[in-house]
């Protein structure tokens, strides 16, 4: 066994049984409270690995929660006799865990190179002497042998904000020539009109022009064709899926052609790992499945080279032959190990699954960048870590509808990671009974991402579409700053109940609960969006005093009240419609 490394954080150290003499750790990097150790395997001959723990002690002092890639609402401390550990692979999550203290500020952040194979992570606490067992297990589901094995880790207990801590991983991920991010178009920084929620499968041409014509006054511009282009089944099953015909459009490239007049891009929806058992392509590849347990359809297997060009192909044909701009892959996180998964080679040509679909989706986004580079490609929770940002340039919030809520938490745990990565949040929904102000709320809750819709604009309220037209506007012209990398979620054990965005001169905050807004440095322009259920706003100004022109809109963008006046150093309590908006622009 390795000895154990001694730093200025604690321990770290091998633990395997039985001991392979061929592993080491060693220091490769040591700065102020920033360390990187790097972990090596090398036999003399390839080898089926067993499970390493590397793990370290932490005090636990001071430290307030747990910030995981998908933890949602439970970012609370977990106790060592709660066994279950984070998981992260190529398609779920990212392989890091930070733990915060109360005032938002790191206590330790750790993380591994490695995001494409399968990494358990946690960081225990132990009541009897109040401290957290930290590790990180490698191979836990390597059934293949390996010859030369090297991973990062990366021990992070600087003082600065929590949400600093994590972009900086995020940043050191990107230095990895297998985890570069692919090029961001455009559009994927555009709000987006999406027809799940509101269509489902039942999707009709007029209908859906229509809805483009209108998203497209909106200031929409582009539009996701989901699940029902390719079927006129209506089940919300996948037993169709795998051949990729659109049956129900007679003229399907014809509908693109007419939705791109009207100005909007057009990306379509593949569930990629399901092959239905009602498709042709089911009997093709048989005997090339993953699973045929699955309980919605059986799993293509990626480690089989012709299932790799058979998928490619899909893509590119639909790409090439409908002049498509983009395109949403989903249920990346189904490539995945099953009981019944072989791990003979018989006609395979790796048997890693996750290297597969790393070899799989290189390979689309090759191919579709070589038609369109400007295309882009969706990828939603919780396959949005370091390594799909390889293939996709638009990584979305999991499905929520009518929780914004959620929505907002997701959207700023996504972007914490996500550089420059353009973030979307989960296609917002509402009932359309809802007050505008409500309605309001919905929307302003994904305004530090970038908008998706699905509403059912030709059915909408008025006062629904004014609201969504002001929104949207205010969103395009302020999109720099909302999208700015100068990004802070507050709070994670309150859900970010106050954000805040910065770029050049202005500050935009986001309030969606009764919070002090803080203004601690010299801004010209401070935006305030009311996106809670109350009318006061509470501004703490720290920077002394300054004349200010004060404009009050309320959600449908109507002027409520406009003056100048002088910011008093302190507080200073404005009164905001539900779903308003405060400006202010310092004239000094």
């Amino acid at each position: 066994m390795t000895e154990p490394f001694h730093s200025k954080t604690d321990t770290i150290a091998i633990r395997q049984h039985p001991v392979m003499a061929e592993s080491s750790l060693y220091a490769i990097s040591e700065e102020e409270n920033l360390s990187i150790y790097r972990f090596e395997l090398s036999p003399e001959k390839e080898m089926v690995p067993k499970p390493v723990l590397l793990e370290w002690q932490f005090p636990g002092a001071g430290v307030a929660g747990v910030w995981k890639p998908t933890a949602d609402f439970s970012k609370r401390i977990e106790a060592d006799w709660e066994l279950k550990s984070h998981e992260s692979r190529i398609s779920i999550d990212a392989p890091v865990l930070a733990l915060f203290r109360a005032d938002d500020e790191n206590a330790l952040c750790f993380s591994c190179s490695n995001a494409i194979n399968r990494i358990e992570m946690a960081s225990r606490y132990r009541e009897e002497d109040n401290t957290f067992y930290c590790q990180i297990v490698l191979f836990t589901e390597c059934r293949y042998p390996i010859k030369d094995f090297s991973v990062d880790i990366r021990i992070d207990t600087r003082k600065i904000p929590f949400s600093e801590a994590l972009r900086q991983t995020a940043a050191w991920w990107e230095t990895f020539d297998n985890l570069t991010p692919i090029y961001v178009p455009l559009i994927a920084k555009r709000p987006l009109y999406s027809t799940w929620y509101q269509f489902h499968q039942n999707l009709e041409e007029l209908k859906l022009l229509e809805e483009c014509r209108l998203a497209k006054e909106m200031g929409f511009e582009s539009i996701i064709i989901d699940d029902g282009w390719q079927t006129k089944d209506t089940n919300r099953g996948y037993d169709y899926t795998g051949d990729w015909q659109p049956e129900r459009f007679e003229d399907f490239g014809g509908l693109i052609k007419k939705i791109q007049d009207i100005g909007i891009k057009v990306g379509i929806w593949y569930s990629v790992p399901f092959c239905g058992k009602k498709s042709k392509a089911y009997q093709r590849f048989k005997g090339k499945f993953l699973t045929e347990k699955h309980r919605w359809a059986p799993v293509f297997d990626p480690r089989f080279p012709e299932v790799r060009d058979y998928l490619t192909s899909t893509y590119i044909n639909a790409v090439k032959d409908w002049n498509l701009d983009g395109l949403k892959l989903d249920f990346i996180d189904d490539f995945k190990n099953y009981p019944e998964t072989s791990f003979e080679y018989d006609g395979k040509d790796t048997l890693s699954i996750n290297g597969a679909v790393d070899l799989l989706l290189t390979q689309v986004t090759r191919e579709l960048q070589k038609i369109n580079p400007d295309i882009f490609i969706e990828f939603r929770q919780k396959y949005t870590g370091p390594a799909m940002r390889k293939y996709g340039n638009m990584l979305r919030a999991f499905d929520c509808p009518g929780d914004y809520t959620m929505n907002r938490v997701r959207i700023a745990d996504i972007k914490l990671l996500a550089g420059e990565t353009a973030v979307h949040a989960d296609m917002v929904k509402w009932h359309s009974n809802e007050s505008v102000e409500v309605a309001a709320l919905h929307y302003m809750n994904t305004l530090f991402g970038v908008p998706q819709l699905s509403v059912r604009l030709a059915k909408a309220p008025p006062a629904h579409l004014t609201m969504i037209q002001f929104y949207t506007s205010y969103w395009k012209a302020n999109s720099e700053t909302l999208l700015s990398s100068n990004y802070s979620p507050k709070l994670p054990l309150e859900n970010y109940p106050i954000q805040y965005a910065k770029k050049n001169n202005k500050i935009i905050v986001g309030l969606h609960s009764d919070q002090v807004v803080f203004i601690d440095e010299n801004v010209s322009f401070i935006d305030i969006l009311n996106a809670k259920p109350s009318v006061k706003v509470l501004i703490d100004i720290q920077v002394g005093l300054a004349p200010s022109e004060c404009t009050i809109y309320n959600c449908k963008g109507e002027i409520v009240n406009q003056e100048t006046i002088v910011i008093r150093e302190g507080l200073n309590s404005f009164h905001v419609p539900i779903g308003g908006l405060l400006q202010l622009k310092t004239t000094n």
